[in-house]
């Protein structure tokens, strides 16, 4: 496989590329329902709402249990569930096999890693610490950091600006359809990994550059250490 010479910086998604996150948005919700004298939600149905944010999540759950919530219910319930959310976050929270020890990699490989996540920026420094990978990432962008979300490209813009890059220097790993569809409107490649969360579909229909199994793969993608840039 040829290596990606031009590639100066990683941006990573984050719930289903690095992180299965599904265990906890779940149980956060479930409480959230409990608390409101609602009907419940599986694990599996939370596992396909995840991926544009903590709003539309709720408003996925909130139509799958044919409730159409006021704007001031659905702030309240924003609320619990961001309580509930923010004590079990990071017990329910784990890394996917080998992803520490490939972020390691790179990070020694002198690759700026940065993380574009939909979800709220609140979220993500004690997340991030708990799982001990904090420290690998020069840039960190969450909701409300950015204009738009994904798939909207400005997260990736950001990150262009910030190290100075060429959008062919910018690759982009992420596991669902708003991500491949984030760094092809940016011009971005893509690596997009089969194991994570694309509600219910095979992440091969979004045509990635790179569609790999297991995280580490990506390193077979990278020179070590980095290329210097030929720009």
């Amino acid at each position: 496989m040829a290596k990606l010479d031009d590639i100066q910086a990683i941006a990573f998604d984050l719930d289903g590329t690095l992180v299965d996150s599904v265990p906890g948005l779940a149980l956060a919700t479930q409480k959230m329902l409990a608390d409101l004298n609602l009907p419940t939600v599986t694990n599996e149905q939370v596992k396909n709402w995840v991926g544009n944010g903590i709003d539309v999540m709720l408003e996925r759950v909130f139509k799958a249990i044919d409730i159409n919530p006021s704007k001031e219910y659905f702030a309240e319930a924003k609320q619990i569930f961001s309580q509930h959310y923010d004590k079990v976050m990071d017990e329910q929270t784990t890394l996917f096999p080998h992803v520490k020890q490939t972020l390691k990699a790179l990070y020694e490989n002198h690759y700026p890693l940065a993380l574009v996540t939909n979800k709220p920026a609140q979220f993500l420094p004690g997340l991030l610490s708990s799982l001990g990978i904090k420290d690998y990432f020069s840039l960190v962008l969450g909701g409300g950091d950015v204009i738009k979300l994904k798939p909207h490209p400005a997260p990736l813009y950001q990150v262009m600006a910030t190290f100075g890059l060429y959008n062919d220097q910018l690759l982009f790993v992420g596991d669902s359809k708003n991500d491949i569809s984030a760094a092809k409107n940016a011009n971005c490649p893509t690596v997009a990994l089969s194991y994570g969360y694309n509600y219910g579909e095979s992440i091969a229909t979004s045509e990635p550059d790179f569609l790999f199994d297991d995280f580490q793969d990506i390193l077979t993608l990278l020179p070590q250490p980095k290329a210097e840039a030929k720009k």
